[in-house]
């Protein structure tokens, strides 16, 4: 094989693919799947959002993780009274509240960490890796019906603004499976991007019209924001399990962290549920001890291995879909203060703190497997089962990834499978039945490296994900 790519839409997952087959390596494949992602999963990521990029070289055998997450900007927070509360119903079967609105949007740093990687670690042009984005928002893509059910419940966070209704909506409603998400005025920033470079964003007219959009609807985002950006280059937290060693996003992100806490945790005990649970428990009570992680819905997850080896892999977010598009640019901009706000851990100037942990699994040496999810506080979770399943209970990846979940906590377990939620609540716990798989779980993107060198990849079905492997 001379690569795989798993990601969370079809599209994303095959623009990857098409890079690996045309010689590029797995950074170019992940910045141009990461690019088509900006309009196929335009609810979830873009360039006014944040993320975290992982990029590991077989032949030093170093990992580095790039952070290109949201900063909180120099001026006062906005406060509560400005942003708008709103609840998303996942199906009847729980319900999360974001709260969004121009006051809530972060400084982005999405676009400047694919800018990074590229320069540092890609081999093929950058207007190349850029152009089948836009083509795709020139064009238009057909929503998938996971992605009508996103929109569905996002409803109300993506057409509250008549921008946002502008881009999202179909006549007074939401787009709907079957029917086409085009944007030209995104297709045409992202052929900007594509000549001039990430700094199209930071510097310029282009920015100077997001700020004064941001502004003019009570947000505190400022030119001096934008032009100070950097992104930051750390190295991976480390962890154990089972003879295998886990990389994954350090601090001041948390999701990395917890996932190496919540293996620990399990050791070599048989991982039953309520062993799962117990280890969610761990994880919750570490995140309790310390500075709470900004709860994300709209998170959407790359990972890529190429020939060589090399991986590299993207988690990236807008938050919940905000719904503040810029206007005459199609760029949907991030929701992150609306929570961290809210929490009272927003500092000016700083980074605001995530659950988001591209992953990587290592056997000898050698990447076994590779992994994000989306999913908010659950995704930690989502990846720690995946993990789970591949390397205690030796399922292949694309079972791993379907398997049903569970999430605990504040003394709840949420369970996509019947019989499992019987046996926990036998034990005395509380459960919340979920009547079949849901994207409240997380959205895992894995690709899996055999034994016998061939690579396995798979998507998430609850996100409408896909897994593509290049011969």
């Amino acid at each position: 094989m001379s690569g795989a790519v798993a990601a969370g839409h079809p599209l994303t997952a095959e623009a990857g693919a098409r890079v690996l087959a045309a010689g590029g390596n797995a950074v170019d494949a992940c910045v141009c799947a990461a690019f088509v992602s900006w309009v196929c999963e335009s609810p979830l990521t873009g360039p006014g959002g944040g993320g975290f990029l992982l990029v590991h070289g077989a032949e030093e055998g170093r990992t580095r993780v790039f952070d290109c997450f949201v900063t909180v900007p120099r001026a006062a927070p906005a406060v509560e009274g400005a942003l708008l509360r709103l609840e998303v119903d996942f199906d009847g079967d729980t319900r999360q509240v974001f709260h969004t609105g121009a006051a809530a949007v972060a400084v982005p740093g999405t676009a400047l960490g694919l800018e990074e990687v590229h320069r540092r670690f890609g081999s093929m042009p950058w207007a190349e890796l850029v152009a089948p984005a836009a083509r795709l928002a020139r064009e238009g893509v057909e929503l998938t019906p996971a992605q009508g059910y996103l929109h569905r419940i996002l409803d109300g966070l993506l057409r509250h603004s008549p921008e946002g209704d502008g881009m999202y909506g179909a006549g007074g409603r939401a787009l709907a499976a079957a029917e086409r998400f085009v944007s030209a005025e995104f297709a045409g920033t992202l052929d900007r991007i594509g000549v001039e470079g990430a700094g199209a964003l930071y510097r310029g007219e282009l920015a100077q019209r997001l700020v004064a959009h941001v502004r003019a609807g009570g947000g505190v985002l400022s030119a001096e924001d934008l032009a100070a950006y950097r992104v930051v280059e750390r190295e991976p937290v480390v962890g154990e399990f089972r003879g295998h060693e886990l990389r994954s996003n350090p601090s001041p992100s948390s999701g990395g962290t917890l996932i190496a806490l919540g293996l620990e945790a399990l050791g070599d005990a048989d991982p039953s549920p309520e062993a799962i649970v117990r280890a969610m428990e761990a994880q919750e009570a570490a995140r309790a001890a310390g500075p709470l992680p900004k709860p994300l819905a709209g998170t959407t997850h790359i990972s890529v291995v190429d020939a060589r080896g090399d991986v590299a892999a993207m988690s990236a977010s807008l938050g919940s879909g905000s719904g503040v598009v810029v206007p005459g640019t199609g760029i949907h901009l991030n929701n992150m203060l609306g929570e961290a706000d809210l929490a009272g851990d927003a500092r000016p100037g700083e980074r605001l703190t995530s659950m988001m942990a591209p992953s990587l699994v290592l056997r000898e040496g050698r990447p076994r497997l590779v992994l994000g999810s989306a999913g908010s506080a659950r995704l930690r979770g989502a990846i720690l089962q995946v993990i789970v399943n591949v390397v205690a209970r030796e399922m292949g990846v694309e079972e791993a990834v379907e398997a049903p979940r569970l999430h605990a906590e504040n003394g709840v377990v949420y369970c996509e499978d019947a019989a499992v939620a019987a046996a926990l609540e036998a034990l005395g716990r509380e459960v919340v039945g979920f009547k079949r798989r849901n994207l409240f779980f997380g959205g895992v993107g894995a690709v899996e490296a055999l034994p016998d060198g061939r690579l396995a990849a798979a998507g998430d079905p609850r996100r409408g994900g896909a897994g593509v492997t290049v011969a």
